[in-house]
C-alpha cells in the first residue's frame, strides 16, 4: 500500500505544475481551461489517495502509525489545497483579461 503515497505525491505535483505551465505559456494557450481542471482532478485524487491509506492503516489495525501521521496528513492536504487553488484562481485571473482582451478585438 506504499504506492498510495508515491501516488499521492505524483498527482500532487501535477497538481501543482500544471497552473504553473499554464501560467507561463499564456501566450498561444487555448485549453488552459482543460489543464486547470486536471490540476484540481489530479488534487482530489491526491487526497482521495491519502484517505485510502488511512483506511488502510485503520484495517490493519496500526494505530501508532496513524497517530503519528495523522497531523501530518492534515497539514500536507491543507497545503496541497490552498497551494493548487491559489495557482488555479490564478491562472484563471491571467485568462480571464486576456480572453476578454482577444474577444473585443474579434468584434
Amino acid at each position: 500500500m506504499g504506492w498510495l503515497n508515491i501516488g499521492s505525491l505524483v498527482l500532487g505535483l501535477i497538481a501543482w505544475i500544471l497552473p504553473v505551465v499554464n501560467i507561463f505559456r499564456s501566450r498561444n494557450n487555448n485549453n488552459w481551461v482543460v489543464l486547470s481542471m486536471l490540476s484540481i482532478c489530479a488534487c482530489v485524487i491526491s487526497l482521495y489517495f491519502q484517505l485510502l491509506y488511512n483506511n488502510y492503516l485503520v484495517k490493519i489495525e496500526d494505530w501508532s502509525a496513524l497517530m503519528d501521521t495523522s497531523g501530518g496528513v492534515v497539514v500536507a492536504g491543507s497545503v496541497l489545497l490552498v497551494i493548487t487553488l491559489f495557482l488555479n484562481i490564478m491562472t484563471f485571473v491571467v485568462y480571464r483579461n486576456r480572453t476578454t482582451t482577444e474577444s473585443s478585438k474579434r468584434i
